[in-house]
């Protein structure tokens, strides 16, 4: 069978946290980094697709297992707003660790308002997107992207913004292979983009 790109389905929630964890180091693997491999996903990928399933796409490999997806929020702001009053409560034990290997994403995830940056106004979609490795390079990544912004325009979301590591320069060629431009925000550790929600040429 051949890979499809699909709307994510409650039975994809393994795969995703799995993706994430796979691809959490600058899109290399980062399984053992902390005290569960899981910690990662529900920072950076769980919480999105439990507020907003309409918003995520998986890649398919073609037997119902995902393989890649993109997934984030039509409105930054009230994605945050949630995830101060309902995510972090609902997480609180998963995030309880004293372990130093945990300590820097664990300030991460107890921060969500390092999400709202004056910077960001006029792009109030955000997203995050990963492929595992045997899949990257092969078109998926555009797919997924052209998948999620046909969504959002639908919505009536004008524009979207995304982070990534600075030093994740192939992640940073397709953004803008894919038409984001630069957005400059205060951050020596990260680069942002962003682009309006006009289809992908």
């Amino acid at each position: 069978m051949q890979p499809t790109i699909r709307a994510y389905q409650p039975s994809d929630l393994d795969a995703i946290y799995d993706i994430c964890v796979r691809t959490a180091a600058s899109g290399g693997d980062a399984r053992g980094r902390h005290t569960s491999d899981r910690m990662l996903g529900d920072v950076w990928a769980v919480p999105y697709v439990i507020r907003e399933p309409e918003h995520a796409h998986v890649l398919d490999d073609g037997t119902g297992t995902a393989v890649g997806y993109i997934l984030g929020t039509a409105d930054t702001t009230a994605f945050v707003e949630w995830y101060r009053e309902t995510w972090l409560p609902e997480t609180a034990a998963r995030f309880a660790s004293d372990d130093p290997r945990d300590a820097e994403l664990i300030a991460v995830h107890r921060d969500p308002d390092r999400m709202l940056q004056p910077e960001f106004a006029g792009y109030p979609a955000h997203l995050h997107i990963d492929l595992l490795p045997d899949w990257q390079g092969k078109g998926h990544g555009r797919g997924l992207m052209a998948a999620f912004v046909d969504g959002l325009r639908a919505a009536g979301v004008p524009a979207m913004h995304l982070g990534m590591a600075a030093e994740n320069h192939s992640a940073y060629a397709f953004y803008r292979r894919l038409g984001f431009h630069d957005i400059d925000v205060p951050n020596p550790g990260a680069r942002f983009v962003g682009r309006d929600t006009s289809p992908l040429t």
